[in-house]
């Protein structure tokens, strides 16, 4: 077992030898009831040991046959904290990890997923540690005309043995690269997870900045509440993710998290209808996801991602390039940054519905948008994938069913902004909320700019990173 403090500067604090035999039963539900596992050794902590993000490594010698395997933990700071917090979306990592054969998309058969995430068990190979240059769920060349989409994420995945998932989600894809980027030009964050955020009441208190990168897709009531209580408070949120889209519940322990989607299958339904776990717009939750973030998954949602505007410019269209977010960028009315080598606009993203005024857009409201937001930059997106090929050809996300999704959902009568709709829009937007603010950049890729050095992105991000801790 070997212990990493992980970043910039990965450190292993921690090395030991564990001798014996340990296998134990792995339940066949494993993947919604949790492991039930016996401990078979523990790792004491002290005030030597710094707050941070650490990867716990563990290896094992089966009769000459080396098998490798990794779980995380946070050691959150108690004192002496730093002045901005990296939330890290473990909501989204729960929904994806297959881990004991299924998760929220699908199980050992396609049909078999899963409303139930266990807590207590390992994770899926890939989204702790993995080959930097392992495939991202986003393509970066121009296609050919008649191209049929191929998927260098799963291909990949099968050939070296990881959770096809691994791309989707959490520390390896999105927040690592972030913070080994932040680090390298000076900052520092403390952590916590959104489990924390779920059970600890004013948490983000003693923070002048929340950051949040990646794939975010899943949020329970309380962890909206505690968020929307630190902005209205005065905080500020840096969010460089996109994707926000479910509500979820944990159980009461916090072993288990659940998230039906379809909210007729959700046994909650009658009894606390606003709690059910669907979309954020439902008219039974009624907590559209713009009012604590100022953009919603629905308004996207993919670019770039399959043939999802597979040939799209890969970056943000600027409308408002006065504002203190692209200060000392250059940037013009209509140019484009983050486009092509580095496409940040691409695989799943947040939107709005909107509306042209004099060459500018603004968000019309029938969404749940505030007024207040302000709209920076926008890209095409569209809510599914067109099937050209009658099935013959695999889409990650067909058209046809996200639509059926949205029309079981509503019970055959979504609202009309949601009827038929096939296009949509990422953005990247700006949002006062109660005394703190938001700033969206509206995609789960931000973070390629950062890997891939384009000057804008990363511009924007000490921009918003800059304003927002020191204010």
């Amino acid at each position: 077992m070997k212990v990493v403090r992980d970043g910039l500067h990965p450190k292993t604090v921690l090395v030991r030898e564990i001798k014996g035999d340990f296998r134990q039963h792995t339940p066949s539900d494993a993947y919604a009831k949790g492991c039930g596992w016996q401990k078979t050794t523990e790792i004491e902590l002290n005030e030597i040991w710094q707050q941070g993000f650490y990867l716990i490594q563990l290896s094992a010698d089966i009769d000459g046959h080396v098998i490798e395997t990794e779980h995380y933990f946070i050691l959150k700071a108690d004192k002496n904290k730093n002045v901005a917090v990296m939330l890290l979306t473990t909501s989204t990592l729960a929904a994806y990890n297959d881990w004991g054969g299924a998760n929220y998309y699908r199980g050992l058969r396609t049909e078999d997923s899963s409303p139930e995430s266990a807590l207590l068990r390992p994770l899926a190979k890939g989204f702790l540690k993995k080959p930097e240059d392992a495939p991202r769920n986003s393509h970066d060349f121009t296609p050919p005309p008649h191209w049929i989409p191929q998927h260098d994420v799963y291909d990949w995945a099968l050939q070296n043995g990881y959770t096809r998932h691994h791309a989707d989600a959490f520390w390896a894809t999105y927040e690592r690269p972030f913070v080994t980027w932040a680090e390298m030009q000076g900052y520092q964050f403390d952590y916590l997870t959104q489990w924390d955020l779920h059970f600890e009441k004013d948490i983000l208190n003693d923070y002048q900045c929340v950051i949040i990168v990646g794939h975010d897709e899943y949020w329970s009531w309380e962890m909206r509440d505690e968020l929307d209580n630190y902005l209205d408070k005065g905080g500020n949120l840096a969010r460089f993710a996109g994707n926000y889209i479910w509500q979820v519940r944990l159980s009461e322990e916090g072993n288990s998290q659940y998230c039906y989607k379809i909210p007729q299958e959700d046994p909650l339904r009658h009894k606390t209808p606003e709690r059910v776990t669907t979309f954020w717009e439902h008219p039974l939750v009624n907590r559209p996801s713009a009012t604590s973030i100022g953009l919603t998954g629905l308004g996207g949602c993919y670019a770039r991602y399959g043939n999802t505007v597979p040939r799209s410019a890969g970056g943000f269209t600027v409308y408002r390039p006065e504002h203190w977010a692209f200060e000392n960028t250059d940037l013009y009315y209509g140019d484009v940054f983050g486009g092509s080598p580095f496409n940040i606009a691409s695989f799943e993203m947040d939107g709005l519905e909107y509306s042209f005024k004099r060459g500018l857009p603004y968000p019309t409201g029938e969404d749940g948008v505030p007024e207040q937001v302000e709209i920076l930059a926008m890209t095409q997106a569209v809510l599914g994938a067109d099937d050209k090929w009658e099935g013959k050809v695999p889409l990650g996300a067909p058209v046809w069913e996200v639509a059926d999704f949205i029309n079981i959902a509503y019970e055959g009568n979504p609202p009309d902004y949601l009827k038929d709709k096939r296009y949509g829009c990422g953005v990247v937007a700006s949002y006062p909320k109660g005394k703190g603010y938001v700033f969206n950049a509206g995609t789960c890729e931000w973070v390629k700019g950062l890997i891939r050095g384009d000057v804008f992105t990363e511009t924007i991000t000490k921009n918003v990173l800059n304003r927002f801790i020191q204010s």
